[in-house]
């Protein structure tokens, strides 16, 4: 066997769920050489291996955020954060940091922000475009709602859109009146009113969210993700911006690209420019086609079978297409041989979804194996979980929505329908592959919150919800980090510590399997990060600049 280059030594190894633990681990070419008991690797030292004393530690396969928006993610870190965590509880206190912006924006500059959550402000309601024009008056401004499926836009930005009290909805989309009078909110597709006008990020921009986004993802043990939608913000140049990191061996993570179908978005030129399933570049890898199918349960769009319990009466959602449009989409991209990405939360959306890639498959080109997938997945019955299973289409699920808004779920749909959402449990179960992911922005990019959560149902409240789909950490681990590559088809390269795969590990502050759920949730981080078999992070500095080489 080859000597090693590193070896891990000197704390707990978990090598996946079927793999258990080992003492040590040894790397070779950015590979694991071996794993095991520490006097067994030591015998694979040679004079210049290097050694990363754990001191106790836990190491676990890289991370893998199956489902979230790194390049959005980057932008948006750029942006105003309203997140409520940073204190933007009030609608006075989001309207005191778009005015601050305002002194120092130049009249006409857009203002953007992301990241309120309505229903915890003080005043449970949305800033309105009023409130919006007192604050900047001279300036556009746009804010989303932290599920980006609403957002407020005030006058000068309507007015740059084009919309006025008598547009009318865009199919799929909301442009929110009362008394015959814009409020400002817009929901689902008619938010591309505002898109499609606002000021598009240069390439140079598009590189710099996409290094700052990965660089903080690889600080929290990520050495995979996937883009969730590439093309939705600034249409084809993202792919440039992409393709000049990759190829200039500059993309410091492993992204899975998954290109925005959508009418509005990059399906036929990404197709034509031959970004096709399977085609790589470097880090970069490409497999998955996205169509939006309804909105967010959180914001009250996603579609559902049952009507909400709060707001409108009898609102049951917000379909973006038709079936047979839906259908047409999920159809054309299929046989143009794309992994299907296709968003859907409630249960009529996922119904639509899931006998639409049913409906998909032909003589020539089946469904099986082809590892589509449906991502969130929130609310779902047990027989459509019985189907997926039948036709290996995979669920994307963010656990850390319960977790986020598990208590706004309650609300809005009630206990019966809470308890049952994001089930990982029924899917481990049935034997699909739930990959635990974020969908940041939307929610906190945090693993520990959504490792918590996974194996304790707990909301940040500490509300239970459906205790029955509580996971083992071992089980939690493996979906965030097996499950995530085998719903990108690099099981056989991550997810995993064995022999073979490639050395992606995350070393913890604390042992997530010992330690105290509190811990768990409020204190636990990342401290070293490697990417085949090289130290990207490094929190303390502890190895020095040696360890990097």
């Amino acid at each position: 066997m080859d000597k090693a280059d590193l070896i891990l030594t000197n704390g707990r190894i978990f090598c996946g769920l079927h793999d258990g633990f080992a003492e040590a681990l040894a790397i070779g070419g950015g590979r694991v050489l071996a794993t095991g008991k520490a006097s067994d690797i030591d015998g694979l030292r040679a004079g210049a291996t290097r050694t990363i004393d754990l001191g106790g530690r836990l190491a676990v396969p890289g991370l893998n955020d199956a489902h979230m928006h790194l390049l959005p993610y980057g932008l948006y870190m750029a942006e105003i954060n309203l997140r409520p965590e940073t204190g933007a509880r009030s609608v006075g206190e989001i309207l005191r940091r778009i005015a601050d912006k305002a002194k120092t924006a130049a009249p006409g500059e857009w203002i953007l922000g992301r990241g309120y959550d309505h229903n915890e402000l003080a005043e449970k309601r949305h800033p309105t475009a009023a409130e919006l024009d007192r604050v900047a008056p001279n300036n556009p401004v746009y804010v989303k709602r932290t599920c980006g499926h609403v957002a407020i836009a005030n006058t000068l930005a309507l007015r740059e859109a084009g919309v006025g009290h008598n547009t009318p909805n865009p199919d799929g989309g909301l442009i929110e009146r009362r008394d015959n009078q814009l409020t400002g909110l817009l929901a689902e597709r008619a938010m591309r009113l505002i898109v499609d006008v606002a000021p598009k990020p240069t390439r140079a921009e598009l590189r710099a969210a996409i290094d700052r986004a990965s660089r903080f993802m690889l600080s929290q043990g990520f050495t995979s993700v996937m883009d969730a939608a590439v093309g939705m913000s600034a249409g084809m140049e993202e792919i440039a911006a992409y393709e000049a990191l990759a190829a200039a061996d500059e993309l410091p993570i492993k992204v899975w690209a998954c290109l925005y179908g959508n009418p509005d978005g990059i399906a036929g030129k990404a197709y034509e420019g031959g970004y096709r399933f399977g085609r790589r570049t470097g880090l970069l890898r490409y497999g998955a086609m996205k169509v939006f199918g309804d909105g967010s349960a959180g914001g009250l769009t996603a579609a559902m079978s049952e009507p909400y319990l709060v707001g409108e009466p009898d609102n049951r959602g917000i379909f973006c297409f038709s079936d047979k449009e839906m259908h047409q989409y999920l159809s054309h991209y299929h046989a143009q041989g794309y992994q299907l990405a296709i968003h859907a939360i409630g249960d009529a959306a996922i119904e639509q979804v899931l006998s639409g890639i049913e409906k998909a498959g032909t003589k020539d080109q089946p469904i099986a194996g082809r590892r589509h997938r449906i991502e969130h997945c929130g609310f779902l019955s047990d027989g459509q979980i019985a189907r997926m299973a039948k036709a290996g289409i995979e669920p994307v699920p963010q656990p850390t929505f319960m977790y986020e808004f598990g208590d706004l779920y309650l609300r809005n749909v009630g206990d019966i329908r809470t308890a049952a959402a994001y089930p990982m449990r029924k899917w481990l179960d049935a034997g699909l592959h739930p990959a635990a992911s974020s969908d940041a922005p939307v929610s906190t990019t945090d693993p520990f919150k959504n490792l918590f959560t996974m194996t304790t149902r707990m909301s940040n409240r500490h509300t239970v919800l459906g205790p029955d789909q509580v996971l083992s950490m071992a089980e939690a681990l493996h979906a965030y980090t097996y499950c995530g590559a085998y719903t990108q088809f690099a099981e056989s390269e991550v997810g995993r510590l064995v022999p073979g795969q490639a050395a992606d590990i995350a070393v913890l502050s604390d042992d997530v399997f010992t330690c105290e759920s509190a811990r768990l949730e409020h204190d636990v981080r990342c401290d070293l990060t490697l990417l085949n078999g090289k130290v990207v992070f490094d929190r303390a500095g502890e190895l020095g600049a040696a360890a990097a080489e």
